[in-house]
């Protein structure tokens, strides 16, 4: 059966939502950032720190992740930073 949605590999990145990770105090400037951006195709990438194996273990009933999906976390502020550049619809 055909999943409803798939990543787009060929996409590509349009803009930042919210604020960088500098500008919010995030990162020290080092390549492990943690970001919020709007692919071209509408869809939304999040960069953050991969905790799939020690918070997968403890997911709520009705949740899951499959074999190609990470569960990644980003700090609060940086998706507070973001609601301004989300649409309502």
């Amino acid at each position: 059966m055909a999943r409803p949605w798939e990543a787009d590999p060929n996409t590509s990145f349009k803009q930042r939502l919210g604020k960088s990770p500098q500008e919010l105090g995030n990162t020290t400037g080092s390549p492990d950032c943690p970001d919020i951006w709007e692919l071209a195709n509408g869809d939304i990438a999040v960069i953050g720190r991969d905790l799939t194996q020690s918070l997968g273990r403890n997911l709520p009933d009705g949740v899951s992740i499959g074999s190609d999906e990470r569960l990644v976390v980003i700090p609060r502020n940086m998706l507070v930073a973001a609601k301004q550049d989300i649409p309502s619809v």
